[in-house]
């Protein structure tokens, strides 16, 4: 599944500690926002017991646009994709 990042500016991520499905956070290092995403992360695992299927993923040098529709830099990492999904995704 994928997500709205809008709603995580809500308080609603107080409780994302206690999220239990497994979750990648996946962004690209050159992106305006990418401090948000490891922020999220970081809050999702802080005092958490559901940390075991968790993961923070930057792409170097990619921005939004080229995990959106790869810019040609080849940017998104299917095969990390598909290896979580299959590993957790059962």
């Amino acid at each position: 599944m994928i997500g709205c990042e809008s709603f995580i500016n809500q308080p609603i991520l107080q409780y994302t500690n206690e999220i239990r499905s497994a979750v990648l956070v996946m962004h690209g290092d050159a992106a305006h926002s990418c401090y948000f995403g490891k922020d999220a992360y970081a809050d999702m695992v802080k005092d958490s017991k559901y940390t075991d299927n968790k993961e923070l993923l930057i792409i170097p040098g990619a921005s939004h646009t080229d995990l959106y529709d790869g810019g040609g830099k080849d940017a998104i990492p299917f095969d990390k994709l598909q290896s979580f999904f299959e590993e957790y995704l059962k």
